[in-house]
């Protein structure tokens, strides 16, 4: 884990190339080096329906929701969470330069007693990496 969740309004669209935030918060994510690469998982879900404010048109969000597995302390989820904040505030910055945008981020530890996972993808990455080496 990760998975980074990035929701945003749809009158984005022609402001921002969304794969390339995706990238950027993914890379994002794996250089705070509290996360491994092959539990991390990224995705974007454009929102349609939504009313921000005094719902004037123009008026824009993009909120970025970490889930992540229990243990690690605060001061390193704050640690993660700012440095990733970062990167959306970075990629964003032009936006908001010209326009109404919320932005935001939380991060929410995923109780283990309830998540079930299945996953090689570890594996792959590892062996990806000694070919690449």
């Amino acid at each position: 884990m990760p998975h980074i969740l990035v929701e945003y309004s749809a009158n984005l669209d022609s402001d921002i190339e969304i794969a390339a935030l995706i990238s950027t918060l993914h890379e994002a994510a794996g250089k705070t080096g509290v996360f491994p690469l092959g539990g991390t998982r990224t995705r974007a879900a454009r929102r349609e329906v939504y009313a921000i404010a005094d719902d004037h048109p123009d008026n824009a969000f993009i909120d970025v929701q970490l889930s992540i597995a229990e243990g690690r302390d605060a001061a390193t989820r704050h640690r993660a969470g700012e440095s990733i904040f970062a990167a959306l505030t970075a990629a964003t910055g032009e936006i908001c330069s010209r326009r109404p945008l919320a932005l935001s981020l939380s991060i929410a530890e995923i109780d283990s007693t309830t998540s079930f996972k299945k996953n090689n993808i570890h594996d792959y990455v590892a062996a990806r990496r000694e070919v690449a080496q």
